[in-house]
């Protein structure tokens, strides 16, 4: 087997994990946890996290809300279409025809009172399992990635 010689830098730069993919791979755990918490409400994560979302700026621009939930638009629209098809959000013609308001639908407002309970339970889990302390440091570290982000 042919042995690759790696010069100092690229030494340092392999041993250290790719930030991207560890980031993703822990959001890809908790939000299997957190579906597991919300399964007998009828809604993943990010059905409540949108829906929650909508309801806290409502009625919201599609556009206004990509821009708030840091998503394109493509995938929004994809995202909107499931919870519009579920009942649980409604989509009209904003004063400007070109733009969309969507807002939480009367069976989306039940869902997600079923659903906030088991959202505080998952929460609580891993609060318990990270510690407050711990947690409100890497939400700072984490609000500084998103930052970051937004400044290219």
């Amino acid at each position: 087997m042919q042995q690759k010689h790696l010069t100092p830098q690229r030494k340092a730069a392999s041993s250290n994990p790719c930030i991207c993919a560890t980031l993703r791979k822990a959001t890809r755990t908790l939000t299997l946890l957190y579906d597991g918490y919300l399964r007998p409400a009828g809604l993943r994560v990010t059905q409540y996290s949108l829906l929650k979302n909508v309801l806290a700026r409502e009625p919201v621009s599609v556009n206004h809300l990509a821009q708030a939930t840091v998503t394109d638009r493509t995938t929004l629209t994809r995202n909107l279409r499931v919870l519009q098809e579920g009942g649980l959000i409604q989509i009209r013609e904003g004063q400007d025809r070109r733009a969309r308001e969507v807002m939480v639908s009367p069976r989306g407002r039940q869902a997600l009172a079923k659903a906030d309970p088991r959202w505080e339970r998952a929460q609580a889990h891993v609060l318990a399992h990270l510690g407050e302390k711990h947690w409100k440091v890497l939400e700072a570290e984490l609000r500084a990635m998103i930052a970051l982000g937004r400044r290219r």
